[in-house]
């Protein structure tokens, strides 16, 4: 499988950049409370709430204020994905599933949420999530528009087709089109860069799905809940193994729900305290086996990649679920970042207040600091060969060291917009500063 959505088998991976490095579909978007896909903290639970799970004993009474191991969770997760789509490296996916960690944060903030009416709760999240697509979209487009695309002549999306699929930029239902190649290699940007760019938005697809579905899930969850729980790895091992192929975008679709739907329904299980109800030797020792059988699967049916989980459906749900059951059973629900970790305490709330921002941009801002790092090569010590040697040796971890001040400037540019689709007064650098200082009484 290689990158966005055209892909035949579409298992949710991400899309590398294509500096030399193997192309995947995008993945890996996206606060203690906070749902990462729309920014902003749930309301409050309300009188009325639907039952618990059957059999199971009450959800334990969340901490007030946002849960900050899920926000350091959340903020590790968006780390790895800028760092796996920069180098490539496979083993990340095996390291830290970024996507199925972050599925299963907003399942579980889902299942908070839908204490209230369902329509309301998923018209908030529509609400949410589409403000900061569309301006990412408009960016996008007028870079393709004035680079010469034109979607009625595409030749993979062209007629009057090529311009229905446009609307997937203002409403992520499906796969959005973008030019294979646009301009050339010698320019500002490499000739891939509108498949790099768009190639994360299949998240926000898969989320808003997710979002969309949730309340049947979670209704199913309540009766039936292992049932519920284990189904998608069922689905996984039909739609993602070549036992029954779906075409096209829709094969794509239906395989992002099976491989991430198990993680999804783990977020309602955390929220409802069926996880806490498993002694936790036992969930642990349940979870090393399904995720030992995600490795010995992948074992068996490596991608052009090798070990990239992203080319392996059924190895990426086993694992990812495996590896969301641990974390949830150790599940501190700090309110507060203990000892060392204290000193990030800022990036982590920044980044959960800016969570879809920062998946949006990354890969487009990845590709800028190409020619802003090749500007070095014309400065008068680089005429030496074993300088120029040394910038070439070192030229990924210069592009990862500068992509990070490049997404502070998208924070600054565009980060406000999720405020104002979550209705909150705007906020250009979100860190918690201010609360800190109210909280101190500065």
């Amino acid at each position: 499988m290689t990158h966005g959505y055209t892909t035949g088998t579409g298992t949710g991976p991400e899309p590398t950049p294509s500096y030399g490095i193997p192309q995947q579909r995008a993945t890996d978007p996206a606060a203690g409370a906070t749902d990462p896909a729309v920014g902003a903290t749930p309301p409050p639970p309300v009188v009325g709430a639907a039952p618990p799970v059957a059999g199971a004993a009450a959800a334990p009474k969340p901490p007030s204020g946002r849960d900050r191991y899920l926000d350091l969770l959340r903020s590790i997760a968006l780390v790895r994905v800028v760092a796996y789509h920069l180098f490539g490296w496979a083993w990340l996916t095996v390291l830290f599933p970024s996507m199925g960690v972050m599925f299963a944060l907003a399942g579980s903030l889902m299942a908070r949420s839908l204490k209230r009416p369902a329509l309301g709760v998923i018209r908030g999240r529509i609400r949410r999530l589409l403000p900061p697509l569309w301006a990412f979209s408009v960016v996008v487009l007028a870079m393709m528009f004035v680079g010469g695309w034109n979607p009625v002549k595409d030749p993979d999306n062209g007629g009057t087709w090529g311009l229905v699929k446009l609307i997937n930029y203002i409403i992520p239902i499906g796969a959005p089109p973008y030019p294979w190649q646009i301009g050339s290699n010698s320019g500002l940007l490499e000739n891939t860069w509108a498949v790099q760019a768009a190639g994360p938005l299949w998240y926000l697809r898969a989320y808003l799905w997710f979002v969309v579905a949730s309340p049947l899930l979670l209704w199913a969850f309540r009766r039936a809940p292992w049932p519920t729980l284990l189904a998608p790895l069922g689905l996984t091992a039909i739609v993602g193994t070549g036992l029954v192929t779906i075409p096209g975008e829709t094969g794509n679709a239906v395989t992002d729900f099976a491989v991430y739907g198990g993680c999804w329904v783990l977020g309602f299980a955390h929220h409802e305290g069926l996880l806490k109800r498993i002694p936790r030797y036992l969930a642990v020792s349940c979870s090393a086996l399904v995720m030992a059988f995600g490795l010995w699967w992948a074992s068996g049916h490596l991608g052009p990649d090798g070990w990239d989980l992203n080319d392996i459906p059924l190895a990426q749900a086993t694992w990812s679920f495996g590896f969301v059951v641990i974390l949830l059973q150790y599940s501190p629900s700090w309110q507060e970042l203990p000892g060392r970790l204290a000193r990030w305490d800022k990036l982590v709330t920044l980044s959960n207040n800016r969570a879809v921002t920062i998946y949006l941009w990354h890969n487009l801002l990845i590709m800028a600091t190409v020619p802003i790092i090749d500007q070095a090569y014309n400065l008068p010590f680089m005429e030496s060969e074993r300088a120029t040697a040394a910038l070439d040796s070192t030229y990924m971890l210069w592009m990862f060291f500068l992509v990070w001040p490049l997404i502070g400037l998208a924070i600054l540019a565009f980060g406000w917009i999720e405020d104002f689709a979550a209705k909150r007064s705007p906020r250009l650098w979100p860190n918690g500063a201010q609360r800190a200082r109210t909280r101190r009484g500065d």
